[in-house]
């Protein structure tokens, strides 16, 4: 049995114990960081205008950074001689297409018409968050709840490719077909594939080289054995860094906004919460009922729940402003994303035991 097939069979207890400091509280580091963001936000005059004027075209260069920084030594720790037994695996693949790019947006369409009938601005914002498949913090949550790195990047390229392809034609089929089919309000969404394609590459394709560059250079140099006994622990501190850095700079672009407008946040929240719950639990449950072992089932999870927040803010102000109900309900999805996908992290390590010793293994 492999170290991290033992780790996802051994009880909760001695994992927890085996956490660095940083790990073991990061709920707490995680909280303070979003209070953090949102006091300076609030706060500091002119701190937003300041950070966003910090940008290329419509990239962010302080969310640049702080994601590159976070998703690095997740992508360093990748063995990517090992892809091959990952996409010969089509019960996960198929399974990932399914829940992505069927499931999750038909899920928050629905979602945001219950909960929002009323409030036309913020359930667009929502129906675009779920159009945008996470393809970067879902690396981070997925390697802390020890799922399959090497099935993590695989389904994140594989969403980045659907993303590039696909935003814009399920936000024409979600925000105009499929509403006037059913004789609901129509609204239009105007994003080139060239403006997503953009967000891919910096998001997910510098980390991804830089990560298997480090690892072919490395081992050539010095041998498998050092670099994953040495090299990695020394940069592995770095993602949770970028997270928090990432978390902080997000909320103090933000945190006028968000905490001006509770009543707003809390209505935008609810079907959030929903969504996650459903993502999550019913990917979760799949992953089990496919005869996925929990490493592969978690991933599924994980990638199914997530959403690419930073895309979905930056198509909602492009497309109707900075100042818009639109960009409002984007800018919430981190704000109740990070805590629970934190807490999704420790019921996925308390779901192992539904695992048997022999899925893991074949995980």
């Amino acid at each position: 049995m492999s170290t991290r097939s033992a780790e996802a069979t051994a009880p909760a207890p001695s994992v927890m114990s085996a956490l660095s400091t940083l790990d073991r509280f990061l709920p707490v580091w995680i909280l303070a960081a979003m209070a953090a963001g949102l006091l300076l936000g609030r706060l500091v005059p002119g701190l937003d205008t300041a950070l966003e004027a910090v940008r290329i075209g419509e990239i962010s260069l302080p969310i640049a950074l702080g994601l590159l920084l976070m998703m690095y030594p997740v992508l360093a720790k990748v063995r990517y001689d090992r892809l091959d037994t990952v996409t010969a695996d089509r019960r996960l693949l198929i399974s990932s297409l399914v829940l992505n790019w069927l499931l999750g947006p038909a899920v928050m369409f629905a979602l945001a018409w219950t909960f929002l009938p009323d409030l036309p601005e913020y359930r667009t914002g929502l129906i675009i968050v779920g159009l945008a498949r996470c393809i970067a913090m879902v690396l981070i949550w997925n390697d802390l709840a020890c799922g399959d790195r090497e099935a993590a990047a695989v389904l994140v390229a594989l969403n980045s490719l659907f993303q590039v392809v696909a935003f814009g034609a399920l936000g024409w089929f979600y925000l105009q077909v499929l509403p006037g089919r059913l004789g609901l309000e129509q609204a239009a969404l105007d994003v080139s594939v060239w403006d997503i394609a953009q967000y891919v590459l910096i998001f997910l394709g510098i980390p991804l080289l830089a990560g298997y560059l480090s690892r072919r250079l490395g081992e050539r140099a010095k041998g498998r054995d050092w670099y994953e006994s040495r090299f990695l622990p020394r940069i592995g501190p770095l993602a949770l860094y970028g997270l928090l850095f990432t978390i902080v700079i997000l909320f103090a672009l933000q945190g006028h906004t968000i905490t001006s407008q509770p009543g707003d946040v809390v209505r935008i929240a609810l079907p959030l919460l929903a969504y996650f719950a459903v993502m999550w639990g019913g990917s979760f449950l799949a992953g089990k009922l496919i005869g996925l072992g929990y490493e592969r089932a978690t991933t599924l999870a994980f990638t199914a729940a997530g959403n690419n927040f930073e895309l979905a803010i930056a198509v909602a102000v492009g497309v109707f402003g900075v100042s818009s109900g639109q960009a409002l309900a984007g800018v919430v999805g981190p704000l109740i994303e990070v805590p629970v996908l934190v807490a999704l992290v420790y019921l996925s390590l308390a779901g192992r035991r539904l695992f048997t010793a022999k899925e893991t293994v074949d995980a």
